[in-house]
């Protein structure tokens, strides 16, 4: 491969995690006003997990993995996948999707608090300085008169909240984690695990299943984008960056997803952007910069699977 044809890539992957990543708040947003959430998640993560595995065996990848591995995978799809991105999908129902893209990007914050109070690792007076803003900023975020006013916002807070506290601790396992040693075998079978036991807890909350013939056009559009895009994609790109650019660069999507997200609810669903709301992501995210470092901040961009 040329140098430019490099370059090429490494831009289009670029444009992957920044602005799919970014606008799958948008397309779980949309799609989840017709269809039950768990089911939503469901559906898109076991699909996607076919696919993936269909181009592993495909380009002659190795899919089998030790019983070890499988119990691994399973766990993590469920503290990422179903509880993860099922609650937070679920949370869409009740809040706004730039307001949900904005509390999600304190997931650094989350994971250093919870390596401190499950590790006793020692926060550096910078992270101090972070997770101070970060307070902050999710206050005046969480505070503002027009989410406060929304029917059941604070339960969509919780459930976001929820989310995190599944993706930190998820996060901190895989760290130390027998998990197959190929990225994309590892995703397909978490996607896998996970997309099952979202279903299984459709099936638990009574949810109502549909076809594909059943939902309007907008929805199976947003479907097909979250399971080819989304799910495949971005993620793909993601891993490709991490071998070309160094990893600074690569966590920058931290950053960016919020905005995609606030500019993309409110071009094509009108949802408002109060000034609190953009002094809240100014000061959050400048405190989720003083948090992470090198090592967070990849782990967390890693797997922290985006909505």
């Amino acid at each position: 491969m040329s140098k430019k044809d490099s370059a090429w890539l490494i831009l289009l992957a670029f444009f992957s995690i920044y602005v799919i990543w970014g606008s799958t708040y948008l397309l779980n947003k949309i799609a989840v006003g017709e269809i039950s959430p768990f089911f939503l998640a469901g559906i898109r993560f076991i699909t996607a997990s076919i696919l993936i595995f269909v181009i592993a065996v495909a380009t002659g990848k190795n899919i089998k993995i030790t019983f070890k591995q499988l119990k691994n995978t399973t766990l993590a799809g469920f503290l990422f996948l179903t509880v993860g991105n099922g609650l937070a999908v679920w949370a869409l129902k009740y809040v706004d999707s730039n307001f949900a893209a904005l509390e999600i990007s304190a997931q650094p914050l989350v994971i250093l608090l919870l390596m401190w109070i499950l590790q006793g690792k020692k926060i550096q007076p910078m992270s101090m300085l972070g997770i101070a803003l970060g307070m902050l900023g999710i206050y005046l975020l969480v505070s503002q008169k027009n989410i406060l006013d929304q029917e059941n916002a604070f339960v969509g807070i919780l459930m976001i909240f929820g989310a995190m506290l599944a993706w930190a601790y998820g996060s901190l396992f895989i760290g130390s984690a027998d998990l197959p040693k190929n990225y994309f075998v590892n995703t397909g079978y978490q996607m896998l695990t996970g997309g099952v036991l979202l279903m299984l807890m459709s099936l638990l909350f009574g949810e109502q299943w549909s076809w594909i013939t059943s939902w309007s056009s907008e929805v199976q559009i947003s479907m097909v984008l979250l399971i080819i895009f989304g799910s495949i994609v971005a993620f793909t790109s993601f891993n490709f960056l991490l071998k070309k650019v160094s990893p600074e660069k690569v966590a920058t999507n931290t950053y960016v997803n919020p905005i995609v997200a606030m500019f993309l609810g409110w071009y094509f669903l009108d949802e408002n952007i109060k000034p609190q709301a953009i002094i809240a992501a100014v000061i959050l995210l400048t405190g989720v910069y003083f948090i992470n470092s090198k090592k967070r901040i990849v782990l967390l961009a890693r797997f922290r699977k985006r909505v």
